[in-house]
């Protein structure tokens, strides 16, 4: 440590966004502490091994937003960054063979033609008019969201630049637009499709991370946010990390790391230290203080506001809009150890293409009712007994993740509400029956799972916020909704990163763009400040 305990920024936070401001704060110069409350760095894009042997990424698990920007300044390459793209994506039947969408869109259009000849060329025509959308929208994920009550003529031209963009589309694509600003995900696929098989697992992308469901209005959105995937200028590709997605998380802290930032785990933060209105500094849970020119949370909107700093020192307006600011934490994580790639009945693995069908996303729903009826439990307070589950076997594409013959299987279970009817703090005595009916429901479809099984690890949403910190579990620190968005994210008039306490700064996924593993928020809030002169 050096002798110094006084920093230009103290970061909350070793999430992939905390990282990332850290980074980009370092490499202009400034002096930066990072300190994250967990022994490994990551928060929630992080690897462990948690059974011998095998490396899980125990949350976060697919990697697609991460920004071409961030991964070029910071040259990521260069510090250990390697995405493997996911290939394919299964969706199996208890009757029939499922549906593969390859990626070869001739052997798509074939594949989804067994179930409509309509829907096998309107596939290509939807997939081209989700990217000009896309295209669309994407700038505004590398904006700082503007100001709409400012008079500054700045702050008017980049509000008329977004106007221009509006005029720039077609009568037929604002019309698009404003119906995915407002639809369901599902009643948006209903004006495109006609195959239940395919509209479901398309479906799925509207309520990833959401306690809405697929027939819930503004879902559409979300599935739009999930749409703009893009690695290393291929859109709308998505992949894994090579070592486990705490790689990224890695490659991320050896660049700030390599500007001069220092790093420092199972440090957690008690505290904002507070000098009237103005952070000077944190005090740490083992009671040493450290003071800076600024502090940069990386933590959510609730955990920043209410826990760190205290609503005394707020002003109350704010105080209500973080307490009605949705959370809700809606999904777990099964971690499973194999001896062996089980055999989905419909599709065995060794029979397709040696397995290219699982070297991507398999995704249980087999219907738009399936997946409403498993919401349909969750509102009233209970797991889905019949989950949605998004599974991958990230072995088969990074064998170095498990031992030789070994592999992982990582599945993202929707629903398992933070709020059960029984109350968040009983979710510890259910973790075995929830984790028992996500094992039950796969092996519907792989008959042989429970024999390959070594090892299993159920996370569920109480498990996300005792653990990683993620209040109510919730895996974008606050809900993709429209009234969460943009300049409203995570409240409104505080939506550029600042806080009504001066210098107290927000970096993570509770601002503007939102959730998922792009290091937007950490990049976009380092150069606010760094523009701003503060530091």
């Amino acid at each position: 440590m050096p002798s110094s305990s006084h920093y230009d920024a103290i970061i909350i936070g070793g999430g992939h966004n905390g990282l990332t401001c850290a980074a980009y704060l370092a490499r202009a110069g400034r002096r930066v502490k990072v300190l994250e409350k967990r022994h490994v760095l990551g928060g929630a894009a992080v690897s462990e091994e948690v059974y011998p042997g095998f490396r899980y990424s125990v949350c976060s698990y697919v990697v697609s937003l991460l920004r071409p920007q961030i991964i070029r300044d910071l040259d990521l390459a260069k510090h250990g960054l390697e995405i493997l793209p996911l290939e394919c994506s299964f969706t199996p039947q208890l009757e029939g063979p499922g549906l593969v969408r390859w990626p070869d869109a001739d052997k798509t259009r074939r594949e989804i033609a067994r179930l409509s000849k309509k829907d096998a060329e309107l596939y290509p025509q939807f997939g081209r008019a989700m990217g000009r959308m896309s295209k669309w929208v994407k700038p505004i994920i590398d904006m700082v969201a503007p100001d709409p009550t400012s008079l500054n003529p700045f702050e008017l031209g980049r509000l008329k630049g977004l106007a221009d963009r509006m005029r720039g589309m077609s009568e037929a694509e604002l019309m698009r637009f404003v119906k995915m600003m407002t639809m369901s995900s599902a009643d948006f696929l209903d004006e495109w499709f006609e195959s239940d098989q395919l509209k479901a697992p398309m479906a799925c992308s509207g309520i990833i991370g959401t306690y809405l469901g697929v027939r819930s209005p503004g879902t559409a959105y979300v599935l739009l946010h999930h749409y703009m995937g893009e690695i290393d200028g291929a859109f709308r590709a998505w992949g894994f990390s090579k070592g486990g997605t705490g790689g990224i998380s890695l490659a991320i802290a050896n660049a700030a790391k390599a500007h001069g930032a220092e790093i420092e785990t199972s440090a957690g933060v008690a505290r904002v230290l507070l000098k009237g209105n103005r952070a000077t500094g944190v005090v740490l849970e083992d009671g040493r203080e450290l003071t800076a020119k600024t502090v940069v949370s990386g933590v959510d909107p609730h955990r920043t506001f209410m826990r760190l700093v205290g609503t005394e020192h707020l002003p109350t307006d704010l105080v209500e809009a973080v307490g009605r600011y949705r959370l809700r934490g809606s999904s777990g994580k099964v971690n499973v150890a194999l001896d062996a790639i089980p055999d989905f009945t419909c599709r065995p693995w060794k029979g397709e293409g040696s397995g290219l069908h699982l070297r991507g996303d398999v995704a249980i729903a087999p219907s738009i009712a399936y997946l409403e009826r498993a919401y349909d439990e969750a509102k009233y307070g209970r797991w889905s007994r019949r989950p949605y589950i998004n599974v991958v076997f990230p072995t088969l594409t990074d064998p170095s993740l498990a031992p030789p013959g070994k592999h992982i299987m990582s599945c993202f279970v929707q629903y398992a509400p933070y709020q059960l009817e029984s109350g968040p703090s009983s979710w510890p005595e259910h973790r075995d029956a929830f984790g028992k009916d996500v094992i039950d429901t796969l092996e519907e479809y792989m008959p042989d799972l429970r024999k390959h099984i070594l090892h299993t690890q159920v996370l569920t949403p109480w498990d996300l916020e005792q653990e990683f910190g993620l209040t109510e579990g919730n895996i974008f620190h606050g809900e993709l909704s429209l009234e969460q968005l943009f300049f409203l994210r995570p409240a409104a008039g505080w939506a550029r990163y600042k806080t009504p306490v001066e210098a107290l700064w927000m970096c993570g996924s509770g601002t503007h763009p939102g959730g998922g593993i792009m290091g937007a928020p950490g990049q976009l809030a380092a150069m606010r400040m760094l523009k701003e002169g503060v530091l």
